[in-house]
């Protein structure tokens, strides 16, 4: 198992979202390396229990460990000294899909908040809201709906401090993480609680 701090975030990610009742989408992470400039980056999905494939109400997830925290997480597994904090960046994107009509954006305002709980000594910033049609092939004759989605995306930077990198030996990514998976289920409750009208399954 490879020892190393942000495969601890995302083990104490994954244990936030099991803890929250959350159910992971299979097929739907990776974990990827940028060759030339050596970041790396992990991504998974999130949908409530009994949302079916694909869920209409999912959480995608997306941790980016750039090369300077690489270096900076080096320098003090070699050293152990830490000049500069080493920091996960954070994207979580709440995206409702499968909708039969678009959505009014104040009502998605309404049950989003701002800010995501606190991660760390920092919260996640609502980024903005997107929303999307799928027109279907007018030459399919079974699918002459068109599809709607909405998202919302939150961002920040998640900063590691010296007891955080002391992977194996402290019990602070748990504790950090854990406010963040109850706070994506509840969010994601919410937005299921509006009265959307969603397009018959498949």
């Amino acid at each position: 198992m490879l020892d190393h701090v942000f495969t601890d975030a995302i083990s104490a990610l994954r244990d936030a979202f099991e803890a929250a009742y959350l159910e992971r989408q299979p097929f739907e992470e990776h974990f990827q390396s940028d060759v030339l400039l050596g970041d790396l980056t992990w991504e998974t999905s999130y949908g409530l229990p009994g949302e079916g494939e694909p869920p209409r109400i999912v959480a995608h997830i997306t941790f980016s460990w750039p090369a300077w925290s690489q270096a900076a997480y080096r320098r003090w597994y070699v050293d152990d000294v830490l000049e500069r904090q080493p920091a996960i960046e954070i994207e979580i994107v709440l995206r409702v899909q499968q909708l039969a009509e678009p959505v009014d954006a104040d009502d998605i305002y309404a049950v989003v908040p701002e800010h995501s709980a606190t991660v760390g000594s920092d919260r996640l910033e609502r980024a903005g809201l997107t929303t999307e049609v799928a027109h279907p092939d007018p030459s399919d004759p079974l699918d002459l709906v068109d599809e709607h989605a909405v998202e919302v995306t939150y961002e920040g930077l998640y900063e590691l401090d010296e007891e955080s990198v002391a992977d194996g030996r402290s019990t602070q990514l748990d504790e950090h993480f854990g406010a963040l998976g109850g706070w994506v289920a509840a969010t994601l409750v919410k937005l299921g609680d509006l009265r959307l009208n969603f397009r018959e399954p498949d």
